[in-house]
């Protein structure tokens, strides 16, 4: 039987690594087979520190090096898994680049679905929750800032609107996540949705 692939998207400062080890949680506790994963770095380890922490890069590299990771990402980790059972969730997938390097940065989003149409063979989630946070209370959250997290609060109201968009386009995919509010609260928001369209509860 093959397993179930969502996803928690966000800015940062919402609350997506939090949230996201609270759902495999739950979703252990009722039986289920989970494998928990992460991106940047989810694929190619090393990346996460070149892209966060390392030298200024353009767009563009920035965006084939977060899709070379989610390349490895789908065919090491996501698909195996799928492919046995598992209920995969992810901190992070495809649309952080879409709304990142596309809405925040700039690049052309034709191009960005075509570069991951061939780096993740087309593989999308069966949900993906947007936590859904205002740019100034997401960075007032961020305690040590990486590289894109330092790029000011105009950037992340585009990336804001852009994941917005994205949600919009997608309705039947997308579920937005109110990230103002407590934490359990929060979680307690995400479980609702899974139980009302995949019968977990």
């Amino acid at each position: 039987m093959r397993g179930v692939f969502l996803t928690l998207e966000g800015l940062d400062g919402s609350g997506k690594s939090t949230q996201a080890r609270l759902l495999a949680q739950a979703l252990e506790a009722r039986g289920l087979r989970v494998r928990l994963t992460q991106e940047p770095g989810g694929g190619l380890p090393g990346v996460r520190d070149l892209l966060l922490k390392g030298e200024p890069l353009s767009p563009e590299a920035e965006y084939l090096l977060f899709s070379a990771d989610r390349a490895e990402h789908v065919r090491r980790v996501i698909l195996p898994a799928l492919e046995a059972g598992f209920w995969v969730v992810s901190d992070r997938y495809l649309d952080s680049s879409l709304a990142y390097q596309g809405y925040g940065r700039g690049l052309s989003l034709p191009w960005l679905l075509a570069v991951a149409q061939e780096a993740t063979g087309s593989l999308k989630p069966r949900l993906t929750f947007l936590l859904d946070l205002p740019p100034e209370e997401a960075l007032g959250r961020v305690r040590d800032p990486d590289r894109l997290e330092g790029l000011g609060l105009p950037f992340f109201q585009r990336v804001r609107e852009g994941y917005l968009e994205l949600a919009r386009a997608e309705p039947q995919r997308f579920r937005v996540v109110p990230a103002a509010a407590p934490v359990e609260e929060v979680h307690r928001a995400i479980l609702a949705h899974l139980e009302g369209l995949l019968g977990v509860g």
